[in-house]
């Protein structure tokens, strides 16, 4: 059946990113995103050129990205700028993939592949060394916990398999495409809509163990680009360890202060001299039962030999360094356990090594000419006779899916995020992000303790469902008795198992259409 026409009214150009953006979070329009695609889609089968696809696919693309993100820009402007129309350009490969293998290959399979594409480049966005999954579709879910159970079996790959999937079947009723058994096909429909809702509800609600000890959970709620740098560090840290205090009582076990909470720029080989944390350890003498979990600014001392990496920074007496986003855990014993922010924020935080010769167009935009050293893995902090072993997952890396469950395979039995979403002001960013960390919960059924310097911290149970929030531009503690969940998901088990089921089948659809264009092209001439 050939789909090509002529006339296509002109509010369907820009409604699919308009529909994107109108149901992302913190939207409560979630719904609109079940069809949200379909207006796109009808445009492909009705524009016949495909430069002009091209074009109308990265403007809804770039009205999605920027309808979402736009608060980056509270940040950096040229960054943010730059951010999103790179990020909304990489979105059209495989939209024009997908075009492209409808052509050879026809409607099944062409639509076939813009689900694998989709989910192949996701998969991508995840990995790469330009990784940037914000906008990953199963993210958009993050607020609808009651639908979404199943996220302990397939992550958020499910999730955007669940919205591509009722898009493209929708979309068949749309254009009315040719089937037989029509009573067989709405049916199936009808499972892939509803399906997904009645297993959440099947498996919702979980129950939660008792627990005999307790959590705290710091927000200091410190100005991020005055307040923090032009206040001594002492203040600051006395500040915290007074908001620690006013909850602590004889069955806490763990703390939780904020990314890059203790002010101090300190060398890693000499964290016990460090005068700035001094303080910090007195406090932990006074409470030997817990175990602190806190981010710093730290740096690691190479000496005169450059030990290769491309993080690695020269000093102007020739000697080498490494700059890190770090948290420590540290007890009473005061043997500091570091991890090293291993997903950095690409342009901020990091710079790909073939990306170097524009290393001083990202320091101009905000961002830094090198990057930041990371860890290798997924660390984990414990500490002797404590019960709890923490997640110390840093910021940007709690929207990260699958790297969050090898913090559970490596023995962790509880997540503590720490960020600071203060950069970004009040803005759908911070909400958004606090967001996500209930798809973590869900994924691996593991308890979620939630620092952020000027907000939303909170605690998140294993459903998903948000308890002690704390809100914007407030000084807080709250404590929480939480048990520690040993408990392995299936999808703490296999991972994400979709995405590596998904990307060898685009890849091989690809080559599919490729010879089927090919054969028919000779055909042809």
């Amino acid at each position: 059946m050939n789909l090509n026409h002529t006339r296509v009214p002109f509010w369907l150009y820009p409604l699919t990113g308009l529909l994107l953006v109108a149901g992302w979070p913190m939207s409560p329009l979630t719904f609109l995103l079940f069809f949200a695609w379909i207006p796109l889609l009808v445009l492909e089968s009705r524009i016949s050129s495909d430069g002009r696809f091209f074009w109308v696919s990265w403007l809804n693309m770039l009205i999605w990205n920027a309808g979402t993100t736009w608060w980056i820009w509270n940040s950096t402007g040229p960054g943010a700028a730059g951010a999103i129309i790179a990020n909304s350009l990489l979105m059209v490969f495989p939209l024009m993939a997908f075009r492209y293998t409808r052509r050879w290959a026809g409607n099944l399979p062409g639509y076939a592949s813009f689900i694998l594409y989709w989910l192949t480049f996701e998969y991508i966005h995840h990995n790469w060394d330009l990784s940037w999954p914000w906008l990953t579709l199963g993210n958009a879910l993050a607020n609808q916990t009651s639908f979404i159970q199943w996220y302990e079996y397939t992550g958020t790959t499910g999730g955007s398999l669940w919205l591509l999937l009722v898009n493209v079947s929708l979309l068949y009723s749309f254009l009315k495409l040719p089937h037989h058994h029509k009573f067989y096909n709405y049916t199936l429909r009808l499972l892939v809509i509803l399906g997904p809702m009645i297993l959440s509800g099947l498996i919702y609600p979980v129950k939660h163990a008792p627990a005999s000890t307790n959590v705290v959970v710091v927000q200091p709620n410190v100005e991020p680009y005055e307040e923090k740098f032009n206040t001594p560090p002492g203040v600051l840290v006395q500040e915290l360890i007074r908001l620690s205090e006013s909850r602590l009582d004889s069955n806490t076990r763990l703390v939780v202060w904020p990314e890059t909470a203790i002010p101090a720029q300190a060398w890693e080989h000499k964290l016990l001299e460090n005068p700035v944390f001094q303080p910090v350890y007195e406090f932990l003498r006074r409470h030997p039962q817990i175990l602190l979990v806190t981010g710093i600014d730290s740096y690691r001392f190479w000496g005169t030999e450059h030990p290769g990496s491309f993080s690695i920074r020269q000093m102007n007496d020739g000697s080498y360094y490494e700059a890190f986003n770090t948290a420590m855990g540290v007890d009473a014993r005061l043997q500091p356990q570091l991890y090293h922010k291993a997903k950095l924020v690409p342009g901020v935080e990091s710079l790909p090594s073939w990306l170097g010769f524009m290393g001083e167009l990202f320091d101009d935009f905000g961002g830094i000419s090198g990057s930041l050293g990371r860890s290798d893995k997924a660390e984990v902090f414990s500490s002797p006779g404590n019960p709890y072993k923490p997640a110390p997952i840093i910021c940007y890396e709690s929207i990260y899916s699958n790297y969050a469950t090898e913090y559970v395979r490596n023995g962790a039995n509880i997540f503590t995020i720490i960020t600071n979403d203060g950069w970004w002001g009040k803005t759908p960013g911070y909400r958004q992000h606090m967001s996500m960390a209930r798809l973590r919960a869900i994924e691996t059924r593991m308890w979620v303790a939630r620092s952020a310097n000027t907000g939303i911290s909170c605690f998140i149970d294993p459903s998903g469902q948000v308890l002690e929030a704390q809100p914007w531009d407030t000084r807080a503690a709250i404590r929480m008795a939480l048990p520690a969940n040993g408990h392995h998901t299936f999808y703490v088990r296999h991972g994400d198992w979709l995405s590596r089921l998904a990307w060898p089948a685009a890849v091989l659809l690809f080559l599919f259409s490729a010879l089927l264009g090919i054969r028919t092209r000779k055909m042809r001439s």
